[in-house]
Formats: structure tokens, sequence, C-alpha cells
């Protein structure tokens, strides 16, 4: 199934949001009633995963629809290995048929050269094009803050931040389009990863009296040792006493959330001005999630927590189904096998990920093809062990840090998450078992429970499955591979080409 003329196609991309941190999903705050709303009207998936909880691996999936264990992009500093371990990406495969293409805001990818797209703008936290002495002394602004959480409104207008003007490019590029051909705009805002500031009235729209409490605290990521306590410790050690911050952290976090919403409902409202809203499909997701100050952390690093790992995904348009997807287990990774479907193009050799076009438009579709997912963390090689001080891309001295360091993302790791469980295997023969229903923390390591057995058996059945599934296909030989309809492997059809 196709859409009878081909939809315009535009990507709301922000970096670091967690799952679970609007109202429409359970949330005591209304951070974000504008997506809430476009979500009662689509689909929303509240199992959706990133296939690595760190931006460029996840960034890279999203093009490729493949995991980083093939895609070879496992940390962030290793971005061109993509170039030489893939097949058509989603660049190639909407430019191959006849879509303009628009970027506007953090690329943090292999694909950030503005040659590759019709128009182009990048902005980071470190780059931007900032044409106005405000605009510099903004830039200026968010390198003083580092991470935050700063303790005062930003001095600058909402307007000076990032999602505003990223917003604001990508109407420009619109709005100069070619009329006669569709196009795809992929709008990514660096917000709301740190620094995490914001101006008014964000920054007040959330006391710190109402943040709600958080389920776990410095003591846990003690507790959980590893990688964890590593970096707990660290932080403490360069920044002592900065967990007392956290509420404050939290409500800056939120007050982050609505501008960007704000942001995304100008886009969408300025669709419908100009007549495109009714024939495109929009795609709402984050790269991965955040700690927001869960076992006194921030940002990510250590583990694949459900606050790292489950990301928001939300698809609106003409054809989509009103539902609120609550079984399904989908990824990143599955877009751009669902973009092709929906344009009518053919899945490219060697995407893992599959199409949900089907599931979107209320067509049948496989169960147990949805019914469980992985997700990967780790460059390699052997964990470093909680005490470990080994060299690292910044000093040990001073208050600069990075979470993403050769500790933290040492080893490799698969998860897979099946109905209310969640199992990890690390290289060096250890694993972790939980039960999320009752310990959605991941506190209570069940690995060795005698009365789990039998789950474990099956869990770590299902995770053979994916990682022979995880293979890699490229490159194409002499041979000719029967494919499967949709890249659904897990069906009693006979779904062969």
């Amino acid at each position: 199934m196709t859409c009878p003329t081909a939809p315009n196609i535009v990507f709301c991309m922000s970096d670091q949001v967690r799952a679970d941190f609007t109202k429409g999903v359970g949330f005591e705050l209304d951070t974000m009633p504008f997506l809430d709303s476009l979500a009662a009207q689509g689909t929303r998936f509240r199992r959706a995963y990133t296939t690595a909880p760190a931006c460029v691996p996840a960034r890279t999936s999203l093009l490729t629809g493949r995991w980083p264990s093939t895609h070879r992009v496992r940390q962030n500093s290793t971005t061109g290995a993509a170039q030489v371990s893939r097949g058509d990406d989603l660049v190639d495969v909407l430019r191959g048929a006849g879509y303009q293409l628009f970027y506007a805001g953090k690329t943090h990818m292999y694909r950030d050269d503005p040659a590759e797209y019709d128009a182009f703008s990048e902005y980071g936290h470190t780059k931007a094009p900032d044409s106005t002495t405000e605009q510099r002394a903004f830039t200026a602004y968010l390198n003083s803050v580092d991470m935050g959480p700063t303790t005062a409104p930003t001095p600058f207008p909402a307007q000076q931040q990032y999602p505003y003007r990223i917003v604001s490019d990508a109407i420009r590029q619109i709005d100069a389009r070619d009329p006669d051909k569709p196009f795809f705009a992929f709008v990514s805002t660096p917000e709301p990863h740190n620094p995490y500031q914001v101006s008014e009235p964000y920054y007040s729209m959330f006391s710190e009296d109402e943040i709600p409490e958080r389920l776990t605290g410095p003591a846990d990521a003690e507790a959980k040792g590893g990688a964890y306590k590593w970096l707990r410790d660290l932080v403490e050690e360069k920044r002592p006493g900065y967990d007392g911050l956290w509420r404050r952290y939290r409500a800056t976090y939120c007050g982050m959330l609505r501008l960007i919403d704000d942001q995304w409902r100008r886009l969408v409202d300025h669709l419908k001005e100009q007549g495109l809203y009714e024939n495109t499909l929009l795609i709402f997701l984050a790269d991965h999630g955040d700690y927001t100050a869960e076992y006194g952390l921030q940002r990510k690093g250590a583990g694949i927590p459900e606050v790292l790992a489950n990301v928001p995904l939300i698809v609106h348009g003409r054809g989509i189904e009103v539902q609120d997807n609550k079984t399904d287990f989908v990824s990143i990774a599955d877009i751009l096998p669902t973009v092709c479907e929906a344009i009518g193009r053919p899945i490219p050799l060697g995407v893992q990920g599959r199409s949900l076009w089907q599931m979107l438009t209320g067509s049948d579709y496989p169960a147990a093809e949805f019914a469980d997912i992985v997700t990967e963390r780790g460059f390699g090689g052997l964990p470093y062990p909680a005490d470990a001080r080994p060299p690292l891309h910044f000093p040990y001295e001073g208050s600069r840090y990075d979470e993403l360091n050769s500790v933290t993302q040492s080893g490799s790791s698969r998860m897979l998450r099946h109905d209310h469980w969640k199992l990890y295997e690390h290289v060096g023969d250890v694993g972790e078992l939980y039960d999320l229903g009752k310990d959605p923390m991941e506190l209570h390591n069940r690995w060795d429970d005698p009365s789990l057995r039998k789950v474990k058996a099956d869990l770590m059945q299902r995770l053979q499955r994916w990682a022979v599934r995880l293979t890699d296909d490229l490159p194409k030989g002499v041979y000719e591979p029967r494919l499967a309809r949709h890249n659904w492997y897990r069906t009693s059809e006979d779904d062969g080409a």
C-alpha cells in the first residue's frame, strides 16, 4: 500500500528527549501539548527504541536502517565509517524518487555536506551560522554555560534560541521550493540536549516545586556499579554537589521541551497556511533519551536504561491510523523502510529495519515481527572496571568532561526488550535480566534467579535470532538474495519477493 500521490515528508527531530516526559503518556506536567495533540490524531508508538543511546550511531541508523554493529559507527567520533559500509540510504532513496531535500538544524552524522541537499543550514552548540552581533553573543553564552543547568533565565529572547532559528530556516527553504516536486525536510533541533538553559517565559514555566520526584538517585548509581558508578564518581569529583540542582535541571529541561513544542506548532501552522498540511507526512522522533537526574546522572553515557533507550515516535498524515500503540516494539531503524513503502520505492539491500507502513495505515501485519527489539552499546574491547583511570579525550583535572568516553562506552552490549522483560548480554559472559513491570529503573538484576530460567532461555533465544538477523548483507555479489516483503522475517506467509 502506498500513498495515492507522493507525500511531502517532514522529520521533526530533537536531540536527547525522554519518551515519558509529556502529559499525553502520563507525565504530570504538560510539557508538549501540541505534540500530544498531533499524536492524538495519528499514531504514537509507546515502545519505540533507539539503536544506540548516542547521537551519531543512532542518527546513522536512522539514515541507513542498519544497527551500529553493521554500519560500524559505534561512537560519535567515527562518523565516516558509515560511508564505506552502507548501500542506499534515506537521502539516496528520496533523491532517486525526485524529492527536493531540505535540511535545517543539527546534523551530527555523515550526511553533513550542503552539496547533498537542495537547501541546508547547520546549528550546534559550538557551530552556528551567526550573522548578527546578538547571534554571536548568544553562541558565546551557550559555550560559557557548558552543561548547566543555569540558575537564571537565559538573557536572550526565545527568538535567538536555536529551535526558533532552525524552524525559521526550514520555513524559508520550504517556501522557496519547486511546487511541482515533492519535498523532504529534515528539521533537527539540538535541544533539549545540554547546555540546559532556556529563555523566558520557558525558564519559569515549570517551577522546581512542581517537578515530580525522581525514581532513583546517586546511591543507585553506586549500587549498580560499573560505568554507572565510574561516571557518577567522575562528575562528583569534577563538580562537587552538582546533583543538588537536579530539580532545576528537570524544570529547565521541561521548559526546553515546551520551547521546542511551540516551534513544531509554528512549523505545522505554516504548512497549513501554505496548503501543504494535507499532503505532508509528519514524523516526530528523537535519537535517544536523557537521564534527567535519574541515578544522579546527566545526559547519557552509562548503560541502556529505559530513560535513554525508549524514544518518542509519532507519525501523522493522510491515511495514518489514529492509534496509541502500546504493544509493538519498533526502532528508529524502521523509519527508512517505512518511508520507502510510503513513497512506493523498494527497500534497499542491506537495510535491517522493518516497514511500519502497514501498521500505520491499518493493514494486517504479523504481531510476531514486532514482539521484541534490540539496542546496542559500546565500541568494543573489554569494559573498564569502576576504578579505571585510562587516558581520556579530556583531562581528569578541571570541570570539563564528556559522558561518552573510553570508559563508559567500553566493551559491547546488546539489550533485548520483550513484553515486560529486559535482557542484556555483555562481552565477557556477563548478563542482566529485569522485570520492568516491577522494577522499571533496573535496580534488581535477576540474571541468576532460578525461578526465571525459562524466561531467560526464551529471551536469549530471541536475542540470538536478532544476532543472526543483524548479519550484514552487503556488499552484494553475484548471488541474488530472496528478499523478505516489507523486511518482515517472522511471518507464516510466503513473503519471498
